[in-house]
């Protein structure tokens, strides 16, 4: 589980791997000498090798991998429709910084790759989606309230989660 925004074979990059997950996947049928070679290359880019089955593989991807390439394919949509909508597409465009590239990195990125995501994980991806509207409709709930506080406690409770998914 690593990648930068480039692809194909020149963007391959030393170190990629390193301190970064690499998932097998083995079911009854799996050869075990051909997982512990897989394992042995894993650990020899400096991969954190693990193991699971593939159903919470494909549970656990949706959430982390696929849904943010979706949020931040509708983020750079949102940015481009609001800045024509409101005559600001020159102005949000030159004020988009780190932050917006952070977020939309993987939106942004191979199209190719995207779809065969969501093609082959669609109803672990579609279920994640649902959650994701839930949490952006209580967000957006504290705002039309105009709950600062309450929108500050789900803040700071992001901050404390994003450490543990990021180490």
């Amino acid at each position: 589980m690593a990648g930068t925004s480039r692809s194909g074979v020149e963007a391959g990059e030393k170190g990629l791997f390193q301190g970064r997950p690499w998932v097998a996947t083995p079911d009854a049928d799996t050869d075990p000498e051909a997982l512990e070679a897989v394992r042995q290359l894993a650990t020899t880019v400096g991969a954190r090798w693990l193991c699971c089955d593939a159903p919470s593989h494909d549970r656990a991807v949706a959430l982390i991998s696929h849904l943010p390439v979706l949020v931040g394919a509708a983020l750079l949509q949102t940015a481009d429709c609001g800045g024509q909508a409101s005559g600001l597409e020159s102005l949000v465009r030159d004020l988009a910084s780190s932050g917006f590239a952070d977020t939309t990195r993987v939106g942004g990125g191979n199209p190719e790759l995207g779809t065969l995501m969501a093609r082959c994980n669609r109803s672990e991806l579609l279920a994640a989606l649902g959650r994701y509207r839930q949490a952006i409709a209580g967000l957006e709930k504290l705002v039309e309230l105009e709950d600062w506080q309450g929108l500050a406690e789900a803040l700071s409770d992001c901050r404390e989660l994003r450490a543990g998914f990021l180490g």
